[in-house]
C-alpha cells in the first residue's frame, strides 16, 4: 500500500478527568503510544472501548493493532480467583480488546501487544497469569529498567538481537503460555518477556515493557513494516 499504514491503538476509558473547567469521562491514551506509532512511520488511531461486536469491523480498516498496556485482566477471564493484589476489573476494556485481539488474529492483521496487551494475548488463546511478581514495578508512578534478553531464532531475535535495558512497570506476568505461542524474550529472573506465534500464524508479538516509554523504535518499526 502507499504511504503509512494505519495502526489502530486501544485507550480506555476514565471518569472525572479533568482539563479546563471540565470535569468529564475521557477517552484516555498515554501519548507515548500514539507518538511511537508516529515516530516509526505509522499513523495512529485511537480505538476506545466499544461494543465488542464491532471489532472484526474496525480491525477491518486498519492496516495493524497495537494493544496498550493499563489494569490487570479480570482474573475470572483465565479461570482464576483474583490475588488480594490484584487490581480492581476493567470488565469493559477488557471485553472489547480480547474481541480486537480475536478479530486481528482471524484477519491476519499484524498485532503488538504492550504489557497489559501482551497479557490478554496470552489469555485470549488461552493462557494463564501470575497475579503478582516482584521487583518489576518498584515505585509507584516511576517506570524502571531491566535486562531483556531474547531467544534465539524467535521474531523477536531477528529484531532485536542483542540484551537490551526495557522501561518496564508491571506487577503481573505470562505463566502457562496460549495455545500456539513461543516465548521469545526473558528477564534475568525468568520472567517471559516477550511472546510470539510462528511466522505462519502471521506477525503477532507481545512485549512485557514499555517501548513507548524509551528511544529504540525497533519493535514498532517491525510492526509497521509487516502492516505497509
Amino acid at each position: 500500500m502507499a504511504g503509512r499504514p494505519l495502526i489502530g491503538v486501544s485507550t480506555y476509558l476514565e471518569a472525572g478527568t479533568r482539563w479546563g473547567v471540565w470535569e468529564l469521562e475521557a477517552a484516555l491514551l498515554p501519548a507515548g503510544y500514539p507518538r511511537l506509532v508516529q515516530r516509526a512511520g505509522g499513523l495512529a488511531a485511537l480505538l476506545p472501548p466499544d461494543d465488542p461486536r464491532h471489532a472484526t469491523a474496525a480491525v477491518a480498516r486498519m492496516d495493524g493493532l497495537v494493544i496498550a498496556g493499563g489494569p490487570d485482566v479480570e482474573p475470572v477471564r483465565y479461570g482464576a480467583a483474583p490475588d488480594p493484589r490484584t487490581g480492581r476489573p476493567a470488565r469493559e476494556r477488557d471485553a472489547w480488546e480480547l474481541a480486537l485481539i480475536d478479530a486481528a488474529l482471524a484477519a491476519g492483521t499484524p498485532l503488538l501487544g504492550i504489557c497489559r496487551g501482551m497479557q490478554l494475548l496470552n489469555v485470549a488463546l488461552g493462557g494463564t497469569l501470575v497475579q503478582h511478581v516482584d521487583g518489576h514495578a518498584e515505585v509507584p508512578g516511576v517506570f524502571g529498567h531491566h535486562g531483556v534478553k531474547p531467544v534465539p531464532g524467535t521474531r523477536y531475535a531477528a529484531t532485536v538481537p542483542e540484551e537490551t535495558a526495557v522501561p518496564t512497570f508491571h506487577h503481573q506476568a505470562v505463566d502457562r503460555l496460549g495455545t500456539g505461542l513461543l516465548p521469545s524474550a526473558h528477564a534475568a529472573d525468568g520472567t517471559v518477556e516477550a511472546i510470539e506465534l510462528p511466522e505462519d500464524r502471521g506477525w503477532v508479538l507481545g512485549v512485557q515493557w514499555h517501548p513507548e516509554m524509551g528511544e529504540d523504535l525497533r519493535v514498532m518499526r517491525a510492526l509497521i513494516t509487516a502492516a505497509s
